[in-house]
């Protein structure tokens, strides 16, 4: 089974970077990098010191309700290109020790007992384990110790086209 890693898609991010609001209906916030943990969730590389960023408020749901959890995270002020849809984890998250993993249901909602600390060399096995189940339509990965938003982790079409079957 292939799981597949989706940072920001482009559409959101580009008008973010020319102002618009954030899901607080704030503008975002500019500062400069200095380098260190600065990860932006759209090309998932690290915005470089000097580089400009954006800080803002982020909620990877369509609707509110009540499991739809918002929080900060970076962006590149400037246009970046965005991550292509990988198997492998991202390079930028390798740099950490761990991550939360936690699986949603097709509604948006939080599917109990899927949220687990996830050692870094585990993250594509577990992710895989959750999308295994029935009541997991995607798992988002969350930061282990501040609880921001990193990517979303599907099946890789194929594998979701035969998992259904």
């Amino acid at each position: 089974m292939t799981v597949r890693f989706q940072a920001l898609p482009s559409q959101e991010v580009r008008a973010l970077q020319k102002g618009a609001p954030d899901a607080y209906g704030m503008r975002p916030e500019r500062k400069i990098s200095d380098g260190v943990g600065v990860p932006c969730r759209h090309c998932l590389k690290n915005v470089e010191a000097g580089e400009p960023y954006l800080i803002i408020a982020y909620r990877p749901f369509p609707e509110l309700q009540p499991y739809a959890e918002t929080g900060p995270i970076f962006l590149h002020a400037e246009e970046c290109s965005r991550a292509q849809e990988s198997a492998e984890l991202p390079e930028l998250f390798s740099r950490t020790r761990d991550y939360i993993l936690r699986g949603y249901s097709a509604d948006n909602r939080i599917v109990y007992g899927t949220g687990m600390v996830t050692e870094t060399p585990e993250i594509v096995d577990t992710a895989a384990v959750l999308l295994r189940r029935p009541d997991v339509a995607y798992v988002h990965m969350r930061s282990a110790r501040n609880n921001c938003y990193q990517c979303r982790i599907e099946l890789a079409e194929a594998d979701a086209r035969e998992f259904v079957a």
